[in-house]
């Protein structure tokens, strides 16, 4: 079975992981996670790292750490993993849902304007797939209307906007580094922010709400938050390699559009040309020209030895999620994207002889 996913591993990984043990510093206080907080803040350009045990953790923190409450409303893409639904829930606000480019797959900024309301305190940017988002138009609506924005750049690891990293742009950007991520910690997560003040504010949830100048003192509640030294370890070395799995995803992503660009029933999601993937996962459109639909598809490549997945269900679809928006109201993309898309395998370890097997494939569907 040819996975979707999978992490790549060499030699600093085992080095960094011997130096934790041989050390007995494997919980949260080792060096390792500064280490790590530094280097990644630094390549992503913010000022500041917040290491956390997991991408739904680093939502959290920030979202609590932006003083998000009950009765405030934050707009964020329907089509997007539940975690950033769960994060805005936990602290009483609600989600206010856009609908998806049929592109990129992305929030339309273009709808964002319309779901503003004197309740608005936030929006909630996600880059889908390792595709940016359009952050200079939601940049400019937010500093317009004063809205906070958090950006979910848990998948795009070394995507750029314009030249700029993807999670430099908000007040507080939030990355996963789970073991299908392109670099990865085992678990983890991170949140970068430029302020002092969040920073601050972060580490102090990620930590019991326990004030750092008087321990086991707390005036908040807080979580359990932290990442371990030995996560963090991973994370350094995994780090060292980064631009070299950028460079081999792009690799990969190239051959798969030669080889499959005129399969009549598959569409691709769009890159625009200000804006640079980190191709996280290769994903495809299974469009009307089809005679499957997309878990017959899926099915069928099981069967040929290729794993793929499903791409997320528009949380507007979701019977727990239906209560946050008018029931009326249509998600036409975000729909017709959550139905239709598949992610094909996308790890490093992929070779160029993997890809043409399962090019193969489709194309002898």
């Amino acid at each position: 079975m040819i996975p979707v996913n999978e992490p790549l591993f060499i030699s600093e990984e085992k080095k960094y992981l011997a130096k934790c043990i041989d050390s007995g510093w494997v919980s949260s206080e080792g060096p390792f996670v500064k280490e790590f907080e530094e280097k990644f803040s630094s390549f992503v350009g913010k000022k500041y790292g917040v290491a956390v045990s997991n991408g739904t953790a680093a939502l959290e923190i920030a979202v609590g750490a932006l003083d998000i409450k009950p009765g405030d409303e934050v707009i964020l893409p329907t089509f997007t993993i539940v975690s950033c639904l769960n994060a805005i829930l936990t602290y009483g606000a609600k989600p206010v849902f856009v609908d998806s480019e049929s592109e990129t797959w992305n929030m339309d900024a273009d709808k964002i304007e319309e779901k503003i309301t004197k309740k608005t305190k936030a929006i909630m940017v996600v880059h889908m797939y390792g595709h940016p988002c359009d952050m200079e138009k939601i940049m400019k609506i937010a500093k317009k209307h004063k809205l906070l924005v958090i950006e979910d750049a848990a998948e795009a690891h070394g995507s750029t906007y314009k030249g700029k990293k993807a999670g430099s742009f908000g007040d507080i950007s939030c990355f996963s580094f789970y073991g299908n991520k392109t670099i990865t910690t085992g678990e983890g997560g991170m949140c970068l922010t430029d302020s002092k003040e969040l920073n601050d504010k972060m580490r102090f949830l990620r930590d019991h709400g326990m004030k750092a100048e008087k321990k086991y003192w707390h005036e908040v509640v807080g979580f359990n938050y932290r990442m371990t030294n030995m996560q963090a370890a991973l994370g350094c070395a995994q780090l060292e390699r980064l631009n070299s799995f950028l460079k081999i995803k792009k690799k990969n992503a190239i051959l798969y559009e030669k080889l499959l660009k005129n399969v009549p029933w598959i569409s691709f999601q769009t890159i625009k040309k200000e804006m640079k993937s980190n191709y996280w996962m290769f994903s495809i459109l299974v469009n009307e020209k089809s005679k499957h639909n997309q878990d017959e598809i899926i099915k069928i490549l099981k069967e040929k030895g290729i794993d793929t997945r499903n791409v997320f269900h528009a949380a507007s679809n979701m019977p727990v999620h239906k209560k946050h928006f008018n029931k009326k109201e249509l998600f036409k993309n975000s729909d017709y994207i959550s139905k239709r898309a598949l992610s094909l395998p996308s790890s490093t370890k992929l070779t160029q002889s993997d890809i043409r097997y399962i090019a193969n494939i489709i194309k002898s569907i």
